[in-house]
């Protein structure tokens, strides 16, 4: 009978973990599934009932099994029993999991089910024949009522018993229900504000978040809002009025960030205490426990072995809850400390003036100084737990062992503390400069990203990329000692207890203190515990000293004070004035000579003057003579360094020289935050001769999106965008930075009469300017010169004066105007040329939204789906030798835990007996063990150093290259913000962290698989115990990591835009301010913040819910150790491996929760990987090198250009841009370009770069197809200045020459043809006078000339220039064309311009109108057909120009 029962019992088993899988397998499946729900049919009243009889039949079998342990007479009850009991539970509840959520697809209940209710039938029916057939047998009550049930429950068996089908109606209802459900209403939204304390305790608010992804792919949408008291508004004014409040204290700004939470930190403080205590109630009751089971009365009472198992499974459920809420809360205050950071830092950013942070170093406070900051109240109370940790674990010693062996684990504790000391210094070093390497290689990235077309046109990009990889070897060089550093640590943290352990045992031995197994394994569990305050000393110390650095650099910024604007912002008065300018002088400040501008340029204003409201004013002037800082300083943009600021009295709108685009639409660029009127609006298109660009947008119109920088506009149409968006804002007063050099002489017209003169007729405007033929209409001209105002007053008064600098600009001037030739008056105009008349904005308004939410869906990053592919982690993990050390790193781990366990063993089992051995054996052999595990965790670490480093090595390398070689449309297509996420914080993460949580997982698995095959020694059935409790982790685990994955993407993702908006706001600071735009800036800075803030703070509480969840159940295993333990016979049981089992069992929970927090860390944290991998593989150009066809070395000798049907179009989505232009360049020739904005001039540039390939057609040079040969062969042959100048971060040598081929009198020779050896001769430095980032201590014409710079010092045999002297006066223009002329005589030179005198001189002359060639012809003979467009083009500017001839 007992054999049958032991069959009947393993069947029983066997059904129990197929049903069980089966949930798990289910809840993977469903996990899995993209939404797609299914309401097909509907549980029947008959499924109920079997719901029902399953209940039944549980309620009956556990009954049995109580009634059976109460009323036999031996009180043992049969294994089939128990396991027939724990079946049926778990049957009626996946029976009703079943009715809610299977049969909705399916017809019947799982088969797994059906089977166990047959079997079950089958059993019953056999068990009562048997009975009936001996009578000497009672029958038994559950089997005669079992039988009608189980025949119930077989008919499942038979399809469409349990379901029907549903009505459309029905299931139409049903979908839009669920819809609606997932969106979340106010209630989950709010749910952790309302949720009750057990929620709270037991994360269950998140509940609902979990359900919708478990349903369909999470999105931000679905992600509940943060607490009110955590949003970035009511945090950024809190601490706002305490660093005010710290100011007037005199107090620093690391007691401005702790006092608006110190609320909240004292409460963690609370929750961290309990915590403490509690985990000290292990080690210091395990001696009484193990004393319990060494004792050898087996007639003994097993209560008080159970009051202490059930006093220990307590205190670990306390540590459990407090340390979930503890970190929690801690997460909670960092979330809130950077959102109020983040928040400070983006609204100081905005305050002062040019002289403020760079890209670089925002992307470097807000990914690592901010970041850090919020991470340090993590460890925080470290500041007092360590101490109190230490001061704990003495006393336990104490108690256990006597003062003297606890002064000597005392003195051992403070050394190892001590050694850590040096150690953590270094660290702290180490980390420095590896912030200061990670600053640099950033600032360099966020410029290369920025200029890459540059870079690729002048071939550069691989000259770039080595000094790129060389910033990265240094910083991985410290990256390197860092590492050591850590490694010498982490050893030291894994050998302390050993090294703790032996030396208190040897002092034992010394004062004769007896060892025996209860103290020495409490002594065990206690040295574990005192690993944590020794290891978290050093880490402490460190991450005080990294916080102190990073909250020093947020402090200069925060700092700073701001702008001194209220002498520019006065009410608008009654008085005829508008501007006021006094006698001062302004001076860039020269603290930081990379990052601001030169001391040299100054602005002196000697006299004062007054302009008047309604008044033009021109201001004019040679290339760096302070145009710019002159209209800055009214403006109050430069420091003022001596005498009264300038007074502006009413509103005012910006205009830069360097047009400033926002990404978004070019509706959104122009109505810049202000309400739509039509009417206005439709005239501000036409003054701003937009109306023609918006119908070559078309469908979109002005919807059309914008990308980064406006890269996907033209100069043109970015400087008409930001003008239109000043016109649009209906200022007072108006600043504009030479407004007509980026437009074609016809635009240009256009624009001063229909918008300067028309629209803004009864405004100031104050405009700087090099086209000498809009003067006369200005009232008051300010003719400037090194700074100063040199003459002022009217055109016709300067003009009178012979000697004036303004007749010397008029006359150089009047010498371009005679290269053209005269033009009898023509009113008409080239076809496309001027501006058509107003085209009427008619998208309607239901389709406005539709068509930018579609634009924000293209700007949006794209998130990989589902789980973090293996490929990803076989990857990472081969990258370095491929993979050849990682057997080599677990065979140490796995040694180690072994050589650990070992000696804690061994000391536990020769002190279970007095005399066992000798105290000098005891201590040797224990101290060989040791010994033996510290060289296996040294070897461990060393490699694993080895192995971190040359992996990301490989990363970085891989993405690099990768980025480098991507076509321009990447570029265009990738915000740079989402390369520097990459570069920053993606890349920081698997330098330092990823590595490290990926080994934690596995070395944590050994350990935790080691404690698992030691526990099962003391009763096999515990391994059965662990299978169920790591299905059902499992089980948590995949429902967890639907959703936690999901967020983990977002987080990366919403991080992106938040460093988007805040370089692109401090690009465009100026204009911001000028607009008064500061509070919309950022309440949208504020709302990306809270975006971030509440997918950070719900991914961290996903994390606490799955934590306290496993937490419980490994809890729960130990406690069911312990009782195994209690209620084995004392003979059966081997006393010293049952002593280790429970203080190993301590330490269950921490290494359970530590393997499940480091499984969630590493899928979140390798998302990381997963987006670099992503930039690693981007589809690259065309090859640089194609070895098979490379042009001769002479190539080209010639420089005759051939296009043959050529048609260009950006992307497949995209109109085309060039539509079959075929035309012959000759070589020797110098070939002009013209036509309105937009016609196709640059992309037809960009084909002859192979910037972006054509469509149909081909280009030939020389005879040679480009197409065939290799990039670099290409772009190094011809030589461009780019219609947008360009400088980089460096020195003016750098810049000229990036390549480091030119001597430095070639150098000089360069600079003096292009009329810049007298400014570079004003700094001391002279070559190596340095450049900031971006060229921003160079005026934009200065950039143009150093660009034409480094062209001649190419001397290429094919030049192109497009619109390269725009930003320069006509008399430095004259001088540069001559130069131009007299170097480049032999070649062939392709001029894109919009002035006519640039291109009258040239051989041909070719005609663009909407990608199409209008005309291609000598210039003389297009000038004598007067029906031409060229001709129409120089009769335009001719008339525009013949009234200011004298």
């Amino acid at each position: 009978m007992n054999i049958l029962d032991a069959l009947l019992g393993t069947t029983n088993v066997a059904f129990f973990y197929m049903i069980l899988m089966w949930v798990l397998f289910n809840s993977l499946r469903l996990s899995q599934r993209n939404n797609n729900l299914h309401f097909k049919h509907k549980p029947t009243f008959f499924a109920s009932i079997t719901v029902l009889f399953n209940g039944v039949m549980s309620v009956m079998n556990v009954a049995s099994v109580f009634y059976d342990y109460s009323y036999t007479t031996n009180g043992v009850i049969g294994y089939n029993s128990v396991s027939l009991s724990l079946t049926w539970v778990l049957a009626t509840l996946v029976s009703y999991y079943s009715m809610k959520k299977i049969l909705g697809e399916s017809k019947r209940f799982p088969l797994v089910l059906i089977l166990w209710w047959v079997f079950a039938f089958i059993i019953d029916i056999i068990s009562l024949s048997l009975k009936l057939v001996k009578i000497s047998e009672s029958m038994n009550l559950v089997d005669v009522v079992s039988l009608p049930v189980l025949l119930l429950l077989c008919i499942n068996a038979v399809p469409n018993v349990c379901t029907r089908e549903q009505s459309e109606i029905e299931q139409r209802l049903l979908e839009e229900e669920f819809e609606s459900s997932t969106l979340g209403g106010e209630n989950d939204k709010e749910a952790f504000t309302r949720a009750s304390i057990w929620s709270l305790l037991t994360f269950t608010w998140l509940n609902p978040i979990f359900e919708t992804g478990r349903v369909q792919k999470l999105r931000h949408v679905h992600v509940p809002y943060i607490p009110h008291c955590e949003t970035a508004a009511i945090a950024s004014s809190m601490l706002e009025e305490s660093i005010h409040k710290q100011k007037v204290k005199g107090g620093s700004l690391a007691k401005a960030i702790i006092l608006p939470i110190w609320k909240s930190l004292a409460f963690n403080a609370v929750l961290a205490g309990v915590n403490t205590i509690a985990s000290y109630i292990g080690p210091l009751l395990i001696s009484n426990f193990v004393s319990f089971l060494l004792s050898n009365n087996d007639n003994s009472s097993n209560q008080y072995g159970l009051i202490i198992a059930t006093i220990l499974f307590l205190s670990k459920t306390v540590e459990s809850v407090t340390q979930r809420q503890w970190y929690f809360g801690a997460q909670r205050i960092g979330i809130r400390v950077r959102a109020g950071l983040t928040s400070q830092v983006y609204s100081k950013s905005l305050m002062v003036n040019c002289g403020g942070p760079t890209d670089g170093n925002v992307t470097n406070l807000i990914n690592v100084d901010i970041e850090r900051v919020g991470d340090f109240f993590n460890y925080i109370h470290g500041l007092w737990l360590i101490p109190l940790q230490t001061i704990l674990a003495l006393a336990i010693l104490c108690i256990n062992l006597g003062w003297i062996p606890s002064l000597a684990a005392f003195f051992v504790t403070t050394l190892v503390m001590v050694c850590n000391t040096p150690l953590a210094t270094m660290q702290k070093g180490f980390n420095s400069k590896i912030m200061d390497a990670t600053d640099a290689r950033m600032k360099m990235t966020s410029e290369t990203m920025k200029n890459m077309r540059i870079l690729k046109l002048h071939s550069w990009e691989l000259t770039f990329m080595q000094k790129l990889l060389q910033l990265r070897d240094t910083e991985m060089n410290w990256v390197l000692k860092y590492f050591h550093a850590s490694s010498a640590v982490a050893t030291l943290f894994w050998t302390t207890p050993t090294l703790v352990s032996v030396i208190t045992f040897g002092a034992c031995i010394l004062v004769k203190t007896e060892l025996t197994a209860p103290t020495v394994l409490s002594a065990l569990a206690t040295f574990r515990i005192l690993q944590e305050p020794i290891y978290n000393m050093p880490e402490l110390i460190s991450m005080i000293t990294q916080t102190k650095l990073s909250v020093h650099r947020i402090h200069k910024l925060i700092q700073v004070e701001d702008q001194n604007q209220s002498s520019n912002r006065h009410a608008f008065e009654s008085s005829t004035i508008s501007i006021e300018i006094k006698p001062a002088e302004y001076a860039w400040e020269a603290n930081d000579h990379t990052t601001t501008k030169r001391s040299t340029i100054t602005i002196t204003i000697t006299k004062p003057f007054m302009i008047n409201k309604g008044q033009k004013v021109a201001v004019c002037g040679s290339v760096g003579s302070g145009k710019s800082s002159l209209l800055l300083s009214m403006l109050g943009e430069i420091p003022l360094v001596s005498g009264e600021a300038a007074q502006v009295y009413g509103t005012r709108s910006y205009v830069p020289q360097s047009p400033w685009i926002q990404s978004g639409t070019v509706r959104e660029n122009i109505l810049f935050g202000k309400k739509m009127d039509k009417f206005l609006y439709e005239n501000v298109l036409d003054g701003c001769a937009l109306q023609q660009d918006i119908k070559i947008w078309s469908p979109c119109g002005d919807l059309t999106d914008v990308e980064e920088r406006g890269i996907n506009l033209s100069g043109g149409q970015k400087q008409r965008i930001q003008l239109a968006r000043a016109v649009y804002n209906d200022s007072d007063i108006y600043f504009l930075d030479d407004p007509f050099s980026a437009v074609d002489a016809h635009t240009g017209s256009h624009l001063f009469k229909e918008c300067l003169l028309k629209l803004l007729s009864d405004k100031t405007v104050v405009y700087a300017t090099h086209q000498m033929e809009f003067l006369e209409a200005a009232d008051v001209i300010l003719v400037m010169k090194d700074g100063q105002i040199v003459e002022s007053g009217s055109y016709r008064d300067l003009i009178a004066c012979p000697n004036s600098k303004l007749v010397q600009l008029m006359m150089a001037h009047n010498e371009t105007l005679k290269q053209i030739p005269s033009q009898e008056d023509n009113d008409s105009v080239s076809c496309g040329s001027r501006p058509n008349p107003k085209i009427l904005i008619k998208t309607p308004e239901e389709n406005i939204q539709k068509i930018t939410m579609d634009g924000k869906k293209t700007r949006e990053e794209e998130a990989m789906n589902g789980r973090v592919k293996w490929s990803v982690y076989s990857t990472f993990v081969t990258l370095a030798y491929k993979g050849a050390l990682v057997p080599i790193i677990l065979l140490c781990q796995v040694l180690f835990q072994a050589m650990q366990m070992g000696s804690s063993y061994w000391i536990s089992w020769a002190t279970e007996q007095r005399g066992r051995v000798n105290n000098g054996r005891l201590i040797g052999i224990f101290a060989l063990l040791s010994g033996g595990s510290s060289i296996f965790m040294l070897g461990r670490t060393v490699l694993m150093t080895i192995v971190s480093t040359e992996t990301a090595r490989h990363l970085y390398h891989g993405m690099t290259k990768s980025v480098f070689r991507a076509p321009i449309s990447f570029f265009d297509n990738t915000p740079s913000s989402r390369i520097l996420s990459r570069s920053s914080t993606d890349q920081t993460r698997a330098d330092t962290d990823i590595p490290y949580r990926l080994a934690g997982l596995v070395f944590a698995l050994i350990q935790l698989f080691c404690v698992i095959v030691l526990m099962s020694q003391a009763a096999w059935q515990v391994l059965l115990l662990f299978f169920v409790v790591f299905s059902i982790s499992i089980w948590y685990q995949a429902y967890y990591t639907t959703t936690a994955r999901e967020l983990a993407r977002m987080v990366g993702i919403q991080k992106t835009p938040i460093l988007h908006h805040f370089t692109e706001s401090i690009a465009g600071a100026t204009t911001i301010r000028c607009f008064n735009q500061e509070k919309i800036f950022l309440t949208k800075a504020m709302s990306l913040i809270d975006d971030y803030s509440r997918v950070a703070f719900h991914n961290c509480a996903t994390m606490e819910w799955l934590s306290v969840r496993i937490n419980f159940l490994f809890n729960l295993v130990f406690y069911f150790v312990l009782v195994i333990l209690v209620s084995l016979p004392k003979s059966s049981t081997n006393p010293s491996l049952a002593g280790l089992i429970a203080t190993y069992g301590l330490s269950l929970n921490v290494l359970q929760a530590w393997v499940i927090w480091n499984l969630c860390n590493v899928e979140n944290k390798m998302i990381s990987i997963e987006r670099i991998l992503q930039f690693s593989n981007i589809p690259s150009e065309a090859p640089i090198v194609i070895e098979d066809c490379r042009p001769a070395p002479e190539w080209p000798s010639e420089g005759k250009i051939e296009l043959h049907n050529l048609h260009i179009q950006y992307n497949p989505a995209a109109p085309m841009v060039l539509k079959g232009v075929t035309c012959v360049f000759q070589g020797h020739n110098k070939i002009g370009i013209v036509g309105r904005t937009g016609s196709g001039k640059s992309t037809l540039v960009h084909a002859l770069f192979r910037v972006v390939e054509p469509i149909e057609g081909r280009i030939m040079i020389d005879g040679l197809n480009i197409s065939k040969i290799g990039l670099h062969d290409l772009r190094s042959r011809l030589g461009i200045i780019p219609q947008e100048p360009t400088l980089f971060l460096g020195t003016v040598r750098t810049n000229l020459d990036p390549l480091e081929e030119q001597t430095d009198e070639q150098l000089w020779e360069v600079l003096r043809k292009c009329h810049l050896a007298e400014i570079v001769n004003q700094d001391p430095r002279l070559l190596d006078a340095p450049v900031a980032e971006n060229g921003e201590n160079w005026s934009v014409g200065q950039r143009q000339l150093v660009c034409l710079a480094r062209l001649l010092l190419k001397k290429r045999r094919i030049l192109v220039l497009d619109e390269a002297t725009a930003s320069i006066d006509t008399e430095t223009d004259s001088l540069i064309q001559k130069t131009i002329r007299e170097e480049t005589s032999g070649c062939t030179v392709i001029t894109v311009a919009h002035r006519i005198p640039t291109v009258i001189d040239n051989d041909m002359v070719l005609v663009l109108n909407e990608g199409r060639i209008l005309e291609y012809d000598n210039p003389a003979r297009l000038l004598r057909d007067q029906s031409s467009s060229f001709s129409k083009l120089v009769s335009e500017f001719s008339r525009r120009s013949s009234q200011f001839q004298s």
